[in-house]
């Protein structure tokens, strides 16, 4: 086991675990060499299951009622389900926002003159970028699958203008 408290109890078992249990252990009984195939045991266990009556998997529904008891007993004593989740305070950000704007308001002009040049700069360079990005009609910081369109195009004008030079070469001749 990876996770997990080593001292919780054991989950409690379907009927159908209990019948693939007894299965297996009539099959050691019987072929005490033979190792177990799993998933031709399992399928043969699913047939036999299906095929069932009801009166025969009463046992076992006997026994999954009795293990769930079992369960329920031992997670009670095992103790009561921690607290879950701590539940987010859905105010915080308004609540992070609104001292940062107290604390704004607080400095006097001559504090904030740093904050406000490079807002200012900022600006300036956003509004380049922009306009940069509009006359080319793409953005200079595009990575990925362009670059690799690109280089197709240039592949394809590359060999579009050699098939130009071969016909020009067959018609001279």
């Amino acid at each position: 086991m990876a996770k997990g408290d080593p001292k919780k109890p054991k989950g409690k078992m379907s009927a159908y675990a209990f019948f693939v249990q007894t299965c297996r252990e009539e099959h050691k009984k019987k072929n005490p060499e033979v190792p177990v195939n799993f998933a031709e045991f399992s399928k043969k266990c699913s047939e036999r299951w299906k095929t069932m009556s009801g009166k025969e998997k009463s046992k076992f529904d006997e026994m999954a009622k009795a293990d769930k008891v079992r369960y329920d007993r031992e997670m009670k004593d095992y103790g009561p389900a921690k607290g879950g989740k701590k539940k987010k305070d859905p105010n915080i950000t308004i609540n992070t926002f609104s001292s940062l704007g107290e604390m704004w308001n607080n400095l006097n002009d001559s504090e904030k003159q740093p904050y406000i040049t490079k807002a200012a700069k900022l600006k300036e360079k956003y509004e380049k970028d922009v306009a940069d990005y509009k006359s080319k009609g793409k953005f200079d910081g595009a990575k990925g699958p362009a670059k690799v369109a690109r280089k197709k195009v240039e592949e394809e004008d590359e060999e579009e203008e050699e098939e130009e030079e071969e016909e020009e070469e067959e018609e001279d001749e």
